[in-house]
């Protein structure tokens, strides 16, 4: 499974150059150029890691740093600062920074500090019983129960066997006519709306943005797919 970031850095060279040394690694990139777009997609987005500038145009990364830790969110977040004052790191760290980087910084470095935090990431995990957690969702699947934001989700038996046949097939894209089949019992050849009905309802439960999904995603042509 390739693990996901969210790079939150205003400087484009830079940004530009970290996303395609992450690309080639492997990990699948999302940026934000100010603090205010990278919160937002930090909440939205199911990431396994956040690397994160101190100095963001809109919204400081201590800003970004404290809001993420004060909503709930666990992922992971690699500091990057030009700055060498000790404050600012330990600033960076007591408002829930992991770990941190000061610019300029050797890649191979970089890439070591990522790769071990991804290793100890608690944003994405499935354990030997059968619970994944993705972002704010957590779905326990011989339980039968999904929360999310810590509260249950009312879902339908339908509903919850749509979604476990997606998590167990996760990042993979799943045809229509499979769920179908697979889910529901239908011959791949019956014409139905069943599915798009069914997935549409599992976003407003599940999405925090359902126009905008960030876990069951569409793959145009072809079918559904639960983030990887």
């Amino acid at each position: 499974m390739n693990e996901s970031i969210l790079l939150i850095e205003d400087e484009e060279g830079l940004r530009m150059t970290l996303t395609d040394r992450l690309q080639r690694e492997g990990y699948i990139v999302n940026c934000a150029n100010d603090g205010e777009e990278g919160l937002r997609q930090a909440t939205r987005l199911p990431v396994d890691l956040i690397i994160l500038d101190l100095m963001l145009p809109r919204k400081s990364g201590f800003d970004v740093c404290r809001d993420l830790r004060q909503a709930g969110v666990v992922t992971p977040i690699l500091i990057l600062t030009a700055r060498g004052q000790t404050t600012d790191k330990v600033v960076g760290l007591k408002l829930g920074g992991d770990d941190y980087v000061t610019k300029p910084f050797d890649m191979m470095e970089l890439m070591a500090r990522i790769e071990a935090l991804l290793r100890r990431s608690p944003g994405r995990t499935q354990d030997p019983e059968g619970i994944h957690q993705v972002g704010r969702i957590r779905i326990d699947l011989p339980g039968t129960e999904v929360m999310r934001n810590g509260k249950p989700v009312d879902l339908s038996a339908r509903e919850f066997q749509l979604l476990r046949y997606l998590v167990e097939h996760r990042g993979t894209t799943v045809p229509r006519d499979e769920i179908l089949k697979q889910v529901w019992g239908y011959d791949a050849a019956t014409f139905t709306r069943t599915v798009d009905v069914h997935v549409a309802s599992l976003r407003q439960k599940l999405e925090e943005d359902p126009k905008r999904p960030a876990l069951i995603l569409t793959v145009p042509g072809l079918g559904y797919k639960f983030a990887s």
